[in-house]
């Protein structure tokens, strides 16, 4: 049978779903169409065949009489997965089916793979992962996530679109890794035989674009860190990360809150969730606290940078912490929150004001010594943003820089490098600027009710499969 390389498309599944559901049983209504799509059911009675064709918007009946269906017996033959077009009259059958009675068809491609049916569905999770393409046919869950993933990225873009944010491209490949604290992936450039690196965030280059004037602006932005593999992290992941001039980390909580609710509201239609079995309540205003306080809600220990150390140290060792001698006491302070209370913050709730020596990145706070003026907003027990009040002198910068490059110099392969040429950015002038990143692939979760990240990524990193 000849494959065409064409075939017109009138319908979709859903347009006649909703045109024809008032049709009473036993209706021809004369209205010819054409219609594509897979077969994923089929049935033979004698002399009348029926299959289901589902299309990227739903399923229809395909109704097909012996009588004048041209090559019956091939029709009646098809296997399921078989992409069929057909050319037919709008119909119900006598028990009140809308169907597409088969006029004219033609075989558009045959599966030659074993199909899975929507009654087996892929029973093995990572055969799901590994074989997306057959997964979006059988789950309409996964179907349903990959949709809504999708227009949580187009409603994002339209919401800061309207609030004057400019969507911007900065490079996937950097000279030196920067704009977080993450291990890199390298890669090498033939003609210019340099090694480059796979970009851990875009930061830098976006806050050298404020720098030129760009006041408001965003990145979607796909972004890779050399890490494991959970249910919360990909090495490869898509990252919202915008800047607004003239603000500081208070209003980013506020432009935080309120996307999130609107997201919430537009592809669940309320802020009023359940996840994971329990009520998540996303409507804005979220608590705001600091990362001392919050510690001590979950511990009964009051700590901040001026405790002792040998103290610090005890009591995070008396916690579970596994304490390596370098670290100071901001270090040993964010350590002791991870271990204690992050996970048990269901939130949504800022966490604020990080110690100076794990945010190299952050304006120093207006009020507290040693401390950033930093946010992460957590919800469900997981980090969703992290923001900051930009630090923008750019002696302190490199100040930090060099602590930072000490750091990766005595082992730490996440500890960041001396960019020079931001540096020099900054010298030109950053005004006030608030910062912002969110992982796109966590608020897709939680706006889908997942509980995996390779659930909303089409495509998950996956060990090797194994094959004999």
């Amino acid at each position: 049978m000849t494959i065409p390389y064409h075939f017109d498309v009138t319908r979709t599944a859903a347009s006649l779903s909703e045109e024809f559901a008032h049709l009473e049983p036993g209706t021809e209504t004369t209205q010819v169409v054409a219609v594509a799509g897979r077969v994923m059911l089929r049935r033979v009675q004698g002399k009348l065949a029926f299959a289901t064709l589902q299309d990227s918007s739903g399923r229809v009946q395909l109704f097909a009489p012996s009588a004048s269906t041209p090559r019956f017996d091939d029709f009646a033959a098809l296997s399921i997965g078989d992409w069929v077009g057909v050319t037919g009259e709008v119909m119900t059958t006598r028990r009140g089916e809308l169907s597409v009675r088969v006029d004219t068809w033609e075989l558009l491609a045959a599966t030659r793979r074993s199909f899975p049916d929507k009654w087996h569905g892929l029973a093995d999770v990572d055969t799901r992962y590994r074989q997306r393409y057959l997964d979006l046919w059988v789950s309409e869950e996964a179907r349903a996530t990959a949709l809504t993933r999708a227009r949580v990225l187009s409603l994002t873009r339209r919401w800061l679109e309207d609030r004057g944010f400019v969507e911007v491209e900065t490079p996937v490949f950097h000279p030196i890794p920067g704009g977080a604290t993450a291990r890199p992936f390298t890669t090498h450039h033939q003609a210019l035989d340099i090694d480059l690196y796979l970009r851990i965030a875009p930061e830098l280059y976006l806050k050298r674009l404020v720098v030129g004037g760009l006041e408001r602006v965003f990145e979607l932005a796909r972004v890779f860190r050399n890490e494991g593999l959970s249910t919360r992290h990909n090495p490869e992941f898509t990252m919202l990360e915008l800047y607004q001039a003239y603000a500081d980390y208070t209003d980013v909580m506020a432009l935080v809150e309120e996307l999130v609710a609107h997201l919430a509201i537009e592809v669940c239609g309320t802020t009023v969730l359940t996840y994971d079995g329990r009520a998540l309540d996303l409507t804005p205003p979220w608590r705001r606290a600091t990362m001392v306080e919050l510690i001590e809600e979950h511990t009964g220990v009051r700590v901040s940078l001026a405790t002792p150390l040998e103290e610090l140290r005890r009591v995070c060792e008396t916690h579970g912490v596994v304490v390596e001698t370098a670290w100071g006491p901001g270090k040993l302070v964010l350590e002791l929150y991870e271990k204690t209370t992050e996970a048990q913050l269901w939130g949504p709730v800022f966490v604020c004001d990080y110690p100076q020596e794990v945010s190299p990145l952050a304006r120093d706070h207006r009020s507290e010594p040693g401390m950033v003026e930093r946010f992460e907003a957590i919800v469900a027990g997981r980090e969703l943003a992290n923001a900051f009040s930009e630090l923008a002198d750019p002696d302190e910068q490199r100040r930090r820089f060099a602590e930072q490059a000490a750091q990766r110099a005595g082992g730490d392969a996440e500890a960041m490098v001396v960019d020079e040429d931001y540096l020099r950015a900054l010298e030109y002038g950053l005004p006030p600027t608030g910062g912002l990143g969110i992982g796109m692939d966590r608020l897709v979760m939680l706006l889908t009710g997942t509980t995996t990240i390779r659930d909303v990524i089409l495509f998950p990193t996956l060990r090797p499969e194994q094959t004999e």
